[in-house]
């Protein structure tokens, strides 16, 4: 159930900050989805959640959606997760797009075992409900979160 999912996503979510540019970020991401793969779970989730469900919940049901299975939805997650940084390093830093691909080239054996874990957990997910889904944690980020929150001026919402 997205809902379900949403609502454990916020739960494991203590920083305002971080809920927030989860939530929009998952507002562009179904826009995007409902436009590339009409769903009526798309649809449902937008109706429900107008201002925006996390984007992972989101993530989930359009690798639904595109036909994806839960491995290759955890393979998209994570290539966008380590992506978005690399590309960042790229523009902001100036640093050779070929170093940064070849990062992510050797980032992919540990996609893998993620991917692997990440597809596990949902099996299990669907017999023991959210809370059989790993809630690793990071202080130091949701402190951050909260501070970079604050600036004036940001070049990345997340």
């Amino acid at each position: 159930d997205p809902l379900t999912l949403d609502e454990a996503a916020d739960a494991r979510t203590p920083a305002p900050a971080l809920r927030t540019t989860a939530r929009r970020l998952g507002r562009q991401l179904i826009r995007a989805a409902r436009a590339t793969w009409p769903s009526p779970e798309l649809d449902a989730l937008a109706a429900a959640r107008p201002r925006g469900a996390h984007q992972p919940v989101v993530l989930g049901l359009a690798a639904r959606a595109a036909g994806l299975g839960p491995r290759d939805a955890a393979y998209a997650a994570g290539y966008e997760a380590v992506s978005g940084p690399a590309t960042a390093t790229v523009r902001l830093l100036s640093l050779d797009p070929f170093d940064a691909t070849a990062v992510l080239a050797r980032l992919a054996p540990e996609l893998d075992r993620i991917a692997a874990r990440a597809a596990e957990a949902a099996r299990r997910a669907l017999d023991e409900g959210p809370g059989a889904l790993p809630a690793a944690s990071a202080p130091l980020l949701d402190i951050a979160a909260e501070q970079h929150a604050t600036w004036s001026v940001r070049l990345f919402a997340s």
